[in-house]
């Protein structure tokens, strides 16, 4: 197939990104790297810097030059001003702006609080020089149950956001429910969704199966399985509109496994095995090169890849553990067997 990119990727930073660039090289072309460090990459020069240590970490891995390609994003903030907008377009490698309403996720702290009410120049701006929104699409509020908070964000956040910005370009990312695939299917204007495998191949019940199991704990969190299966369907369906995010985030084994542990799933090493299995269990292998490869480069208006990937009908073990830093991290799927593996070095 042709090589794949991930548009929706945590690398973080310094030793961690050392150690997990080069699950990601091992697969995809290019991924959309987010800005959620601490502290968060919030100007052109912060994601220049932050490049510069992504393709450090490459070379220091034994990535070749030129055989992955991160493209960065902005953390939108309320004070986000519209100059740094068009430096970040002028870059040549910010590729998005990323939306985390206020406390919605890891490293959020710093995200926006009122959208429309502080944004809206800054907006303006991605609108007129076509610089997508990346949206963390949840509401923060409360006393919304966490279960219907994507649901509830396509009414209070997309909504008025896409009547007052028609023409913004928008990526509601790691999509988990049907609402929110219906929005996206239907919407007018430019608007695309990321799904992760793990939305596509686990319902919430994963998260009990024989015990709380913190290492499928993700936000936004796993769904119902009719949830699970309108993913599926729209992963899998004729509709550009839907691409690959894996949404890979590594944390260290003792901050999942703890009173208050981490959200995030650590899919970057059998990423496309994840998914391929996904795929192939609704019969439906001939639409993930789309999915892959295709459809997410057309929506950034970026070429398609010209290297290959290829993938075997070979059952591979998920390790137990990986290292990462001077810890280890625990894959999605940790002792399971996947029926899919790589089968050769990516081509450029």
């Amino acid at each position: 197939m042709t090589r794949p990119d991930d548009w929706h990727l945590h690398l973080r930073d310094g030793v961690v990104l050392r150690s997990v660039v080069g699950d990601s090289a091992r697969q995809f072309a290019r991924a959309i790297i987010m800005p959620n460090l601490k502290p968060p990459v919030t100007s052109t020069a912060d994601a220049l810097a932050y490049r510069d240590r992504i393709l450090a970490a490459l070379a220091a891995s034994g990535v070749p030059e030129g055989a992955f390609t991160p493209l960065m994003t902005l953390y939108l903030t309320d004070k986000t001003p519209a100059d740094e907008i068009r430096r970040a377009q002028a870059s040549g490698v910010v590729h998005g702006v990323k939306l985390y309403p206020a406390g919605a996720t890891t490293n959020s702290d710093s995200g926006v609080t009122d959208l429309l009410g502080n944004c809206r120049a800054t907006l303006a701006v991605m609108q007129d020089c076509g610089l997508p929104l990346l949206m963390h699409g949840e509401v923060t509020d409360p006393d919304v149950d966490l279960f219907d908070r994507e649901a509830v964000f396509i009414e209070r956040v997309m909504q008025p956001l896409r009547a007052a910005f028609p023409a913004l370009k928008v990526v509601f990312e790691h999509l988990t429910t049907e609402q929110g695939v219906a929005y996206v299917r239907e919407a007018d204007g430019p608007i695309a969704a990321t799904i992760t495998a793990h939305h596509l191949l686990y319902n919430r019940n994963a998260l009990f199966k024989g015990g709380l199991r913190p290492h499928w704990y993700c936000l936004p969190v796993l769904k119902r399985e009719r949830h699970r299966l309108a993913l599926l369907a729209a992963a899998t369906s004729d509709s550009p509109r839907f691409f690959l995010g894996t949404d890979s985030a590594p944390h260290p084994r003792g901050a999942k496994e703890q009173d208050c542990g981490c959200a995030g799933c650590y899919t970057a090493r059998h990423a496309m095995a994840l998914y391929a299995t996904a795929f192939e269990s609704v019969g439906r292998l001939d639409r993930l090169e789309a999915f892959a490869s295709l459809n997410g480069p057309a929506f950034y208006g970026l070429p398609a890849n010209t290297g290959t990937l290829t993938l075997e009908r070979v059952a591979e073990h998920v390790p137990t553990a990986l290292p990462l830093a001077d810890a280890e991290v625990v894959p999605l799927a940790a002792g399971e067997s996947l029926p899919w593996r790589l089968a050769e070095t990516p081509t450029a």
